[in-house]
Order: C-alpha cells, then structure tokens, then sequence
C-alpha cells in the first residue's frame, strides 16, 4: 500500500531544486521526515538545509513524526524574515478589530493613519505604529547563503523579495493577534505584510495597536512585530545588481517560552 503527497517548496529550496511543488509516493505509514528523506533522495541539494528546517502539513506546523495520510500537503519551510490589502481571495479577516493582510499592492506611511482611523474607538487613548522598510545595508543571510553573501559584501541592497506560504502565514498572524489579546488585553491589532519586490525605501510591514492605555499598545506592537518575524512563514530575499540573497534563521512554531 502507499500514499500519495504533495511537497511544496519555497524561498532558496524552490531555487535550488528548480521547482515549486515536488509529487511523492511513499508507504502508507509514513510521516513528515519519510517526505523529506524521499524528497532529498530525489534532490539531494536540498540536504544540507536540514538543520534549520521546519514542517506544515495541510496548512499546519507540523512535527516530523507527524503521521502523513493520501492527498496530504507537505511544506517545507526553510529560515524565514517575516516579516497581510486583501488576503489571497480579496477578503479581511473575518474579525473587525484586526486588520491581518498579505498584500501585493505598494503602501506607503499613510498607512499607519489609515489603519488607527479603522480600529480605534472613542474610548482608546493610544496608537503605536511600527512601520518597517527597504534598508540598503544587507541583513544576516540565511543557512547555507554565507557564501553568496560574502560576495555582496559592501554593495548596496536595490530591493527586497517577499515570498509567503499565504494560508499558513494568515493563520500564524491571527494566532499571534490572538496572543496579543491575552497577553496585553489589546484587541484591536493590524499586522500589513507585503509579498513581492518592495524597492529601497519603501515600506514592507505595517503594524498598529490600539488600546486605552499606552503601555498595553506599545507591547502589544511589539509583540506582534517580533512574533511575526520569527514565526510566520514569509521569506525575504535581498536584491542587488548582480544576484540576490536569501536572509532570516530557522522558523519558531509558536513563542518564546517565558
């Protein structure tokens, strides 16, 4: 007996493998590491990544012991640097106080403006923005990116590249808005990301809270920027002239513990 799989690839697997989406047929009783090891068999370039990798399955953070069923989506996920406009069918979280998007669309730092004017109410006496962007100077590669990295160095970075897993990355920020609101008590949270080229300058992600009180805000914001660059299956490539760079550390699967 045996099952059928499909593995998808992103970010610098997708490159080095030369393709999205990779079918697998593996024994009925295999898990999640049984559809790594058949699918590095088939593309051995991928093994060294092993170590700073993680697993969805269905949409899902998944264990590699997790147990695989036929038709199942597999996603590998390599190290991320998160960083949500409409989400992939064009529609908001369904929730009125969070505004959660991917978006493809360019914005710029109005929107910081546009959404506190759509999540205050009259009884909130705070709103703390965070507004990332395109910085020249290179970040810190990802695993297995020093090399090409190391050739870069000193230039000047000309744009980012955002790559998401969309469906998992939506439900990863709806769960850290979650944790905002039972942490900081602060229900009304917008987290922006931009897929896609974002050119120098411009900005990739905006985050704001709003609550009564500043305190609770300013966590709150912080939290939310913090969480969803160490969790949320979005990769950034950095561009320049001649080549790119993949950035960012392995993936966290839910918080810090403490």
């Amino acid at each position: 007996m045996s099952i059928r799989v499909r593995v998808r690839l992103f970010a610098i697997q997708r490159e080095l493998a030369g393709t999205r989406e990779v079918p697998l047929e593996l024994a009925d009783d295999a898990d999640v590491e049984d559809a790594w090891v058949a699918l590095v068999a088939r593309h051995p370039v991928l093994g060294p990544g092993r170590a700073s990798l993680r697993f969805a399955r269905n949409g899902d953070y998944a264990d590699p012991t997790t147990a695989l069923a036929d038709g199942d989506e597999v996603a590998m996920i390599p190290p991320v640097s998160g960083g949500s406009g409409p989400s992939e069918d064009g529609t908001r979280a369904p929730t009125r106080t969070r505004i959660l998007e991917l978006r493809e669309t360019p914005f710029s730092t109005a929107i910081l403006g546009e959404l506190a004017d759509a999540l205050a109410v009259p009884e909130d006496g705070a709103v703390v923005g965070f507004l990332g962007r395109t910085r020249a100077t290179p970040g810190t590669p990802a695993p297995g990116q020093e090399e090409e990295a190391a050739r870069h160095a000193g230039r000047t970075v000309d744009s980012l590249e955002y790559e998401a897993l969309d469906s998992l990355a939506l439900r990863t920020l709806e769960t850290i808005a979650d944790e905002v609101a039972t942490r900081f008590a602060v229900d009304r949270l917008a987290i922006v990301h931009r897929v896609g080229e974002v050119p120098l300058g411009e900005p990739s992600i905006a985050v704001v809270a709003v609550a009564p009180h500043r305190d609770a805000a300013f966590d709150a914001a912080r939290y939310a920027i913090d969480e969803t660059k160490a969790r949320a299956p979005i990769w950034k490539a950095e561009r320049f002239a001649d080549g790119h760079v993949w950035i960012g550390h392995q993936a966290r699967t839910g918080p810090e513990e403490g």
